[in-house]
């Protein structure tokens, strides 16, 4: 018989899953209901609300997609794409890439619309595509690409999506509860993210929206949503007024998701992305006081996914493996075109904290010392140190 269940207890401050808040692990201790019980229909009911306030959206259909974030893109994909409609889909990075994938694998006929890996996609290259593809159905867009620390300027997209007629889908994974997420003013019909990252909760739930227009799309199909489980015009009917079931909803991870929720509004938003901010700034003194830079366009990076580019002749392997090994701390690797070029160090929800910024640094400082990477340790940690104490006088 296998032992009991016994994981390292990691700082997790990679691309995600983040640290998990402790009310919500203890809120996932609480006994289960069913999933009609009037006691988790009222858990359902304060999701919809809080989520319609942490998008900033009068949307009705607003809810957790029963599945994580990747889950969410394909519902919001599949619903609204049907077989030969036509779709712009903004790559600048994996997880671009992995929407216009989505897309097509739904019968899209793809137009990407490209900007090198750590810059924002230009919204006059959104309108080129725009204005050279008017039957256009969809803009898909990541907000805050996590395999580069970029973080896409919204306000112009927005406007020119309505312009065309083209329902504007915003991936806001690593986003949400993190940076300004403002659905309504920017003009997006379709959202979605996931809990792991900025709503330091577990992953297995991902928050979605629609907009009525975006639905009335849906109802408008000439074929049914390809997909059964993620076919909101059923799925709506259990998260609405109807409460009709469709599927046995993830009772526990709906308490984690409320307690997230609670813990954000709480803080107060402004509050919360201030401290995102300061936390990102501070490691950023950190690392380039070792000498090293950020991979992300200046202006352009999101707080919550910071990018760092690797010095020539540094091991990416054999720093992270003592990281995890010698002070259980994980960051992530690059991905796809940036693997063993940069690092990904999510500063995200419970994570994005003055005391682990500094442990992170010092960590690094040891091991850089070690490998010789550094000549002395304790300029990382003192140029974060300083950020802080300026941000506090």
């Amino acid at each position: 018989m296998s032992e009991e269940l016994n994981p390292h207890l990691r700082l997790l401050l990679g691309p995600g899953p983040s640290p998990v808040h402790p009310r919500i692990l203890k809120a996932m201790s609480t006994h289960v209901v069913g999933h009609l019980d009037p006691d988790f229909l009222a858990v359902m009911d304060d999701c919809q609300g809080m989520l319609r306030a942490l998008f900033n959206t009068e949307n009705q259909v607003t809810f957790p997609v029963s599945g994580t974030g990747s889950a969410a893109m394909e519902a919001s994909v599949c619903n609204i794409i049907e077989p030969g409609d036509k779709a712009i889909v903004c790559v600048n990075g994996v997880f671009g890439g992995r929407m216009s994938d989505v897309a097509s694998r739904y019968g899209a006929d793809v137009v990407t619309v490209e900007a090198p890996w750590g810059q924002p996609i230009d919204p006059q290259d959104v309108k080129a595509a725009l204005d050279a593809n008017p039957d256009a159905v969809m803009v898909g867009v990541v907000h805050a690409e996590t395999s580069t620390g970029v973080l896409q300027p919204m306000e112009e997209i927005g406007a020119m999506c309505r312009e065309h007629g083209a329902l504007l889908l915003l991936d806001c994974v690593t986003s949400l509860g993190g940076v300004p997420v403002e659905l309504d003013k920017w003009g997006v019909e379709v959202a979605y993210s996931g809990t792991q990252k900025c709503l330091a909760c577990p992953p297995g739930v991902a928050p979605i929206t629609f907009s009525e227009r975006a639905l009335g799309k849906v109802r408008e199909r000439k074929s049914k949503v390809t997909s059964w489980y993620f076919d909101v015009s059923m799925v709506e009917k259990y998260w609405g007024n109807e409460r009709v079931y469709h599927h046995t909803g993830p009772i526990t991870m709906n308490y984690a998701i409320r307690e997230a929720l609670r813990i954000i509004f709480d803080e107060g938003l402004e509050a919360r992305f201030a401290r995102h901010a300061l936390a990102s700034k501070a490691l950023q003194a950190g690392v380039e006081a070792f000498g090293m830079s950020m991979f992300a366009q200046e202006g352009a990076r999101t707080p919550t996914l910071n990018t760092v580019a690797l010095r020539e002749g540094m091991d990416d392997g054999a720093v992270r493996k003592s990281l995890l090994n010698d002070f259980n701390i994980e960051i992530g690797g690059g991905l796809g075109a940036v693997a063993g070029k940069i690092w990904r160090i999510g500063m995200m929800g419970h994570g994005a904290t003055q005391a682990n910024v500094v442990y992170l640094l010092s960590a690094l400082e040891v091991i850089f010392s070690k490998l010789g990477y550094i000549t002395k340790a304790g300029d990382g940690v003192g140029a974060a140190s300083q950020v802080y104490a300026d941000a506090a006088s």
